[in-house]
């Protein structure tokens, strides 16, 4: 075999990657001798991904309902992993930053979309039964979901409506916790007393929340915006993906999942709860909690009509 001067600068590069981490080049080079050629069902780990829809019913649309919903949850993941580089880079440019917003925008533009999906692919029959199967368990416990609301703005916009006039940056996050808008859909107000539904999701994941509205306090997307140079603050493209952005996540997205809730919960006369039992027209429509993750880039106008047009 002809050792070119291609393959003799990878041998070095290599051998200076082992160098720094005190390892052996010799050795891994022999492992790669013996290692297995990589396969796509064992790289995207394809068996274990289609095992993980578990029926609770003999109803054919459940596994529609399971994917759709696993699949969402997917594509938390890649949204978080995007805000994650964002916020975690020292002095993004505008130019990467509009980059990156424009990532994590097509991410829930496929989500918006997909509700088609919920929408028109499941029959509202089948749904009005295996539902009652999933209860407590509702869409509402999807913490990643949470992760990215933390991620994209400081925390006041986070609040009920109702109570930011109580709230600053002094407040601390248990108590802002106890007041984030979604808490409207697990507790009743007059007792104070929180739903099961609430219970169980804060029993798993109110330590992970608090720690990264912590973590997110000052590196959340609306920070890092602000710590830019203002000659980039006023670059219009990122402002209008900062817009488009906000607008998908609080308007457009939320309330195609409001339509679909909607088309099956009512699709049967009667007062119908969601799953979980959440107050879901209060928790979900756009115009009752208005929020909004960056309202300083809207007009006084803007803001007061937010979803109204929804």
């Amino acid at each position: 075999m002809e050792i070119t001067q291609e393959r003799y600068r990878q041998l070095e590069q290599i051998e200076k990657k082992y160098k720094a981490i005190n390892q052996n080049t010799d050795t891994h080079l022999e492992g790669l001798l013996w290692s297995k050629p990589i396969t796509y069902w064992d790289y995207i780990q394809t068996d274990a991904l289609l095992n993980l829809q578990i029926q609770r019913t003999t109803l054919p649309d459940e596994m529609v309902f399971i994917m759709y919903h696993q699949v969402n949850e997917l594509l938390f993941k890649m949204i978080l992993w995007e805000i994650d580089q964002l916020s975690h880079t020292e002095e993004p440019t505008a130019a990467f930053f509009t980059e990156r917003l424009g990532r994590i925008s097509r991410y829930f533009d496929m989500l918006t979309t997909s509700f088609t999906i919920m929408t028109d692919g499941m029959e509202p029959e089948q749904y009005l039964k295996f539902r009652n199967t999933l209860t407590p368990a509702s869409g509402f416990q999807s913490a990643q979901y949470r992760l990215i609301e933390f991620a994209l703005t400081d925390l006041i916009n986070l609040i009920d409506y109702r109570f930011r006039s109580t709230i600053d940056r002094n407040t601390s996050y248990e108590h802002a916790f106890e007041h984030l808008y979604w808490q409207a859909a697990g507790k009743d107000y007059k007792t104070g007393e929180k739903s099961f539904l609430i219970k169980e999701f804060e029993k798993k994941y109110k330590k992970v929340f608090l720690d990264f509205m912590e973590e997110y306090n000052t590196i959340n997307l609306w920070k890092k915006y602000k710590q830019l140079p203002e000659e980039s603050q006023k670059n219009e493209t990122l402002i209008a993906a900062m817009r488009h952005l906000d607008k998908t996540v609080n308007i457009t997205w939320v309330m195609g999942h409001f339509n679909a809730a909607k088309k099956y919960i009512e699709s049967v006369p009667g007062n119908h709860e969601a799953t979980g039992g959440s107050d879901w027209k209060k928790y979900m429509l756009p115009k009752y909690q208005k929020r909004i993750f960056f309202p300083e880039l809207w007009s006084k106008e803007e803001l007061e009509n937010w979803g109204e047009e929804a």
